[in-house]
């Protein structure tokens, strides 16, 4: 059985009142979009994932979200529809019919889902063909008129509030949008466009916590409840757990070489001395990943033995480095380094330099702090026969 995910993410979120649309804002840790992916990541079922966003934010989603965050599961990040409805529509059209037995849809502002409840919604569509989550409703709940008096006193006990996700079997769902989109009708879930096809839609428990983030207050008790659950299990509310590691490099300044550092080419009149351009800082930053996700050392995986290697710009072996440990399954959290040079003053360096590392490694500018400090004419560094530099790197596990 293959499973594909559909995760809605087109809304603008008008009434959370943010200038971001409420996918993006941060949840504990993480934004809630970024909550919710590795949540579908965590369900073997799942094969891949299908995330569907607002036009213009489809190439920011690939590399600060998708990314960053080693979202291996998510397959395609796709431009969405006007509406909810539209762009459901253009994941399933997306959907490979010869590798996909059931569809799960789930709304991307619904960070509290978890994986057994996906499992549960999966089991129920293989079992039923289409299944809706839900829970009961509490109060009472009147219809009124037109005018705001109460006409009637529905009868709750066959009411339910109804959730995401909803999983259905493909032709199920694709049979359903085909006809709701040839008589122009809007659904407010997916579930409704099925109900018109004459196919039953069988509910099952959903979760009390697996709300919709509307507005500011949503958010606030998301996090609340984060915490709390953090606090009963002996746990950080969102943390997964960190890993630090050290990093440190030096080499000689010599006449007819290049002076880069952070892959910044300095003017200088000599250079840094190495089998690749030298680039101590960033030797020392690749250091300080290895040592943070258990990768060895810069020596190990680039020997300066191998004429591959030789002039090679050390922001590509870096790039090779952000790979591997997303292949840990290890996200960059944050990256500190200082460079120890008496001349020339690199403060005016220093953006690019941030901007260089952050690029490569997709990582928000603010992630990557870098100082540069003399060594008040003391040692090596004091003589200018070399440069030094010493980085931290945190990472955080994900995925596993």
């Amino acid at each position: 059985m293959n499973v594909t995910a559909i995760i809605a993410a087109g809304g603008a979120g008008r009434r959370m009142g943010t200038a971001r649309p409420k996918q993006y804002l941060p949840l504990g840790d993480l934004p809630v979009i970024v909550h919710v992916l590795k949540t579908f990541s965590r369900v073997s079922a799942v094969t891949e994932i299908l995330l569907v966003v607002p036009r213009a934010d489809v190439p920011r989603v690939r590399s600060e979200i998708v990314g960053r965050y080693g979202l291996d599961k998510v397959r395609r990040v796709i431009a969405g529809g006007r509406e909810r409805q539209d762009s459901v529509a253009k994941g399933l059209a997306a959907v490979r019919a010869e590798t996909t037995d059931i569809v799960v849809i789930h709304d991307a502002v619904r960070p509290l889902a978890t994986p057994a409840l996906v499992e549960a919604a999966i089991a129920g569509a293989v079992r039923w063909g289409a299944v809706a989550t839900g829970i009961p409703v509490r109060d009472t709940v009147k219809s009124t008129d037109a005018e705001g008096w109460a006409e009637e006193t529905l009868p709750r006990e066959r009411l339910c509030l109804v959730q995401t996700p909803q999983a259905f079997r493909l032709e199920v769902i694709r049979r359903a949008h085909e006809r709701a989109a040839a008589e122009g009708f809007y659904g407010t879930d997916d579930a409704a466009l099925v109900e018109r096809t004459g196919t039953r839609v069988r509910m099952i428990p959903g979760l009390a916590q697996n709300i919709k983030m509307t507005t500011p207050e949503d958010l606030d008790w998301a996090r609340w409840f984060l915490e709390k659950r953090g606090r009963e299990s002996g746990e950080g509310a969102t943390e997964m757990p960190e890993r630090v590691g050290c990093g440190y490099d030096s080499h000689r300044l010599v006449a007819d070489r290049r002076l880069i550092l952070g892959g910044v080419d300095i003017p200088h009149p000599r250079g840094l001395l190495g089998h690749s351009d030298g680039d101590a800082l960033v030797h020392a930053v690749i250091d300080a990943l290895l040592g943070a996700v258990g990768g060895g050392d810069i020596g190990r995986l680039f020997p300066d033995s191998d004429p591959a290697y030789r002039g090679v710009s050390s922001l590509t072996l870096l790039a090779r480095v952000g790979s591997l440990v997303k292949e840990k399954k290890f996200e960059v959290v944050h990256l500190d380094a200082t460079i120890l040079m008496e001349k020339p003053k690199l403060a005016v360096h220093i953006p690019a330099m941030i901007e260089h590392l952050s690029t490569t490694l997709r990582l928000d500018a603010g992630r990557v702090n870098i100082k540069a400090k003399t060594n008040e004419g003391m040692g090596f560094v004091g003589r200018e026969e070399g440069v030094a530099v010493f980085a931290v790197a945190t990472v955080r596990e994900c995925g596993r």
